[in-house]
Parts: C-alpha cells; sequence; structure tokens
C-alpha cells in the first residue's frame, strides 16, 4: 500500500511540474543587442508589465537597488573591453541591476549574476555610473530595453526612458 501511494504521489509530483513549466512567464524573457564599433552588446531580461500599477516609487522603490526587470538578474554582456559612461569595462558578462531616483539613476555593472536583488553585494561592483531620467515618448506597457548602433543602451517602462552610453 505504501508503494502505490508512493507512486501516485511521484506521478502527481511529475505531471504538476510538467504542466508548471507549459504555462508562459508573466514577465517573458527578452534580449537586445547591438554590434557597436566590432563590440557586441548584449542584454537579457524579464519584461515586467505595468498593468495598471503605479511603477516608479511603488512598485519599483526609490533609492533601492533593483534587478531592472523581472525574473532573474538582467545580464549585460560585452565581447570587448568597453566604456560605460566613460568608465572602463572589461569584456564579460555581469548583472546590470539600478538604483531609480526621480530625476537620476545609479546604473550598476556587478560580478555577480543571481536572482533578483535579494542577495546583491556592493562589494562586487565593477562599475557604478549615473545616468538622466527622461520622459519617455510614449508609454511602454512592458518593460524594454534597446541598443543603438552608436552604443546607446535605453530602458523604457512606463513613462519613464533611461539612457546610458557604451563605447
Amino acid at each position: 500500500m505504501k508503494k502505490i501511494f508512493l507512486l501516485l504521489s511521484l506521478s502527481i509530483l511529475g505531471f504538476t511540474a510538467a504542466q508548471a513549466q507549459d504555462k508562459p512567464r508573466v514577465s517573458p524573457p527578452a534580449e537586445a543587442t547591438a554590434t557597436v564599433k566590432g563590440k557586441k552588446i548584449t542584454i537579457s531580461y524579464g519584461q515586467p508589465s505595468v498593468k495598471g500599477r503605479e511603477i516608479w516609487g511603488k512598485l519599483v522603490p526609490y533609492g533601492q537597488v533593483w534587478r531592472t526587470g523581472a525574473n532573474e538578474s538582467t545580464s549585460i554582456e560585452f565581447s570587448e573591453d568597453v566604456m560605460v559612461q566613460g568608465k572602463p569595462v572589461p569584456k564579460g558578462k555581469y548583472a546590470l541591476f539600478t538604483i531609480p531616483n526621480e530625476k537620476e539613476w545609479t546604473i550598476i555593472i556587478n560580478k555577480s549574476i543571481k536572482w533578483g536583488a535579494y542577495t546583491y553585494k556592493e562589494d562586487e561592483d565593477v562599475l557604478r555610473v549615473m545616468a538622466p531620467v527622461k520622459k519617455a515618448k510614449a508609454f511602454t506597457e512592458q518593460m524594454a530595453f534597446a541598443v543603438s548602433k552608436k552604443g546607446v543602451v535605453s530602458l523604457m517602462w512606463e513613462n519613464v526612458q533611461v539612457d546610458f552610453k557604451v563605447k
């Protein structure tokens, strides 16, 4: 009887896990990439949606480290050494965290890619630079990154846009 119960329990668990994998994520994965003067820049992130919520200062608090997206920490990868806002960053794959504020954001390139920002450690930062906030040209329901051929990395979500330069 115990063997039948165990077998039934494992079957149900396996079925439930398989069903969970078939469901699309609420915040789907996305990628933004461009090659700037022979250097490839790739940003991988989860796309949260506004869904009628107040984002800045509420859902995403001001003055706190944010994973800059949903699900896993957002990653940024450089195929070669680059300059971010005029400061050097060696080639490699990093976590991209931010500290949002009303007028200016701190852009953080961090050594450790993790789930969210729960175990973020400042001593693992490779770089911290500032970037101004501006009102976006259009409302963006799902958070999005774009990388221009000139090396401008743009984050757009809700009515906000934050740009920083990669050379």
